[in-house]
């Protein structure tokens, strides 16, 4: 959407993305198992696109001139499946049934379980060529949709990570804009300990495209860069989103830990308690 964006509509964003938190909890709590960190991290950055970005319709979720968002880090699907149900997708009940036997929600997205999934994600490093290659067909074809891709900062270790990247250079993909979750952290360790990336900035200015740096829990600033994103029409766009992993959350925040742990009963409790002090989403669909 390229719609000015209120006060009003901020608040909203803000609110949406604390319901992200307290969903992915409950899920995680239920589950047993989940990637808390990056769910958590991401929420401001999936309630700004769904609620304000995107444009999309969750009543037709197939219809032809949407916009197409492309999850690579798979891993932080509960967030995804979070704001989908929000945003009316399907019933917000069904979240409870995360990466149980025959749920729709399973550990990592898979196309054509649920509206609003586009593709199946797992293995790292491969979304980014998944989008290009759907971004490419929609240029080919003179459409006016655009594709916008979620990465970790992890799966930049992958180097068909970066042939992807040389590739979109190459065919001037501008219709494709990449938000890498700069959070620091993966499964092991701080990314800069086990494969320093910095600096990430200069090293997708090399490799020709536009960048874009901004905190990643502050929606006018998203909001603000990917509308700067769609004036850039001779390249790529990537928006390096800086977060806080586990965001929302004390004891998870910038804890390597959490990346792909759940909750336990008690972690849960104190969880929510935390999370509940802030603005409860009350209603309103873009």
């Amino acid at each position: 959407m390229t719609q000015e964006i209120t006060e009003e509509k901020l608040k909203l964003i803000e609110s949406v993305a604390t319901e992200i938190r307290i969903a992915v909890i409950k899920m995680l709590g239920i589950a047993g198992s989940g990637h808390s960190a990056g769910s958590l991290g991401m929420a401001d950055v999936f309630a700004s696109l769904y609620f304000h970005i995107l444009n999309h319709n969750p009543k037709n979720p197939l219809w032809e001139d949407r916009d197409r968002l492309i999850l690579s880090n798979g891993h932080i699907c509960p967030a995804q499946y979070a704001v989908l149900s929000l945003a009316g997708y399907f019933p917000v009940e069904e979240l409870s049934s995360l990466r149980q036997i025959n749920s729709r929600l399973q550990g990592h997205p898979h196309r054509g379980s649920l509206p609003g999934i586009e593709t199946t994600s797992g293995p790292l490093g491969s979304g980014l060529g998944q989008a290009i290659g759907i971004a490419l067909a929609g240029k080919l074809d003179n459409k006016q949709w655009r594709v916008y891709c979620l990465l970790s900062d992890g799966e930049h270790n992958e180097g068909n990570h970066w042939e992807a990247v040389m590739f979109a250079n190459k065919m001037k993909i501008n219709n494709l804009v990449a938000i890498v979750d700069r959070n620091y952290i993966q499964i092991d360790g701080r990314t800069e300990d086990i494969m320093p990336l910095e600096s990430l900035r200069d090293k997708y200015i090399t490799f020709g495209w536009h960048v874009l740096e901004i905190d990643g829990h502050n929606p006018y600033e998203i909001i603000g860069a990917t509308n700067e994103a769609r004036a850039i029409y001779e390249k790529s766009t990537v928006i390096i989103t800086h977060t806080t992993p586990g965001k929302g959350v004390s004891f998870m925040e910038n804890n390597y830990l959490w990346h792909g742990k759940a909750p336990n009963e008690k972690e849960e409790k104190l969880a929510l308690e935390e999370l509940n002090k802030k603005t409860k989403f009350t209603e309103g669909k873009n």
